[in-house]
């Protein structure tokens, strides 16, 4: 059976609040967690934008969960400071660590004012990015020229244990790429034929590793309101690439999206009041072959929805500890 973790979206809480959440999702029976990691939201509405990495270092020091992130180094973050960011990480808090390493988006990059590179240079700098950091975690000092610079980068603090560097892929592409350097794959919610696709592509080419999927949902006891929640906070979230790549701020999100539906939300967050529902569409991802599951309840309120599941869906697994 599964691993079921709670994602913690820090677009959408207060820090605080989301350290208090995930603290509790322990407590009601999550096992693992996974933590996003931006520098702005994705519409005006949802309102934070923590910096992930602080934030690991608080969770995994008042949990026992493990603990995987989302990261996109090459423009915001130069590859040598991911990597000494992992180690850390994986140093203080053995085996308990994984990062996915992404090409990123403009909402996150533009910040630097280097302007957004086309997709393809995207996918070169993080491979580049990818090859710097598992070198400095193997302890080498590393000098790189080329889409990314690095001048004689070493990691005097290094894990025992290597966390594990995860190819994060909405794209049938971008998973068969990321079979060729990952760890594992970590993918969203989609229609199960294109997670098939996605998992034929990844394994036919020689991927190795866990499969993990985030599922975005919205429960509420109130049907109205668990659309209502994922209207609200996840309207601006239903645009495939590469819109949502290349759209550079919160408002441009939101003014993309005034159009957009609660059947359009419907199509890319699982809504339902039925707790038995949702439990049923878990059971579907794990007989897919996913290892890992990681639940995004999309309303800012953690609290019931934790509850809820801890108390009715969980138990509806063995739920495992990630090895």
């Amino acid at each position: 059976m599964p691993v079921i973790g709670f994602h913690n979206s820090h677009e959408q809480v207060h820090p605080t609040e989301l350290l208090k959440a995930v603290q509790h999702a322990e407590e009601v029976g999550f096992t693992a967690a996974m933590s996003s990691d931006h520098f702005s939201p994705w519409s005006t509405r949802q309102g934070q934008s923590a910096f992930g990495f602080s934030w690991l270092g608080a969770a995994l020091a008042t949990t026992s969960l493990p603990f995987g992130a989302v990261n996109a180094p090459g423009q915001r973050y130069h590859p040598a400071i991911v990597a000494q960011a992992v180690a850390t990480l994986g140093a203080m808090f053995p085996g308990r660590f994984w990062i996915a390493l992404g090409s990123g988006e403009a909402s996150n990059e533009h910040i630097t004012g280097q302007g957004w590179p086309r997709k393809e240079l995207r996918d070169a700098r993080l491979r580049e990015c990818v090859d710097v950091i598992r070198a400095l975690l193997a302890g080498e000092e590393v000098s790189h020229d080329g889409l990314v610079h690095v001048d004689r980068a070493r990691l005097w603090t290094l894990p025992e244990i290597q966390p594990a560097l995860i190819c994060p892929a909405v794209s049938v592409a971008t998973a068969r790429a990321g079979a060729e350097w990952a760890d594992g794959l970590v993918t969203v919610n989609q229609p199960h034929d294109k997670l098939r696709e996605m998992i034929a592509a990844y394994r036919d080419a020689g991927g190795r590793g866990k499969l993990a999927v985030q599922v975005h949902l919205s429960y509420d006891p109130d049907p109205d309101r668990a659309a209502d929640l994922a209207f609200d906070q996840w309207r601006s979230n239903v645009f495939p690439p590469p819109v949502c790549w290349d759209l550079d701020t919160a408002e441009a999100f939101d003014a993309a999206s005034e159009h957009v539906t609660a059947g359009d939300v419907a199509t890319v967050v699982n809504v339902s009041a039925d707790l038995g529902q949702h439990a049923a569409w878990l059971a579907e991802y794990a007989e897919l072959g996913f290892e890992e599951i990681y639940l995004h309840h999309v309303g800012q309120e953690q609290r019931a929805f934790l509850d809820a599941f801890g108390e009715h869906v969980l138990p509806q697994f063995e739920v495992e500890m990630p090895i």
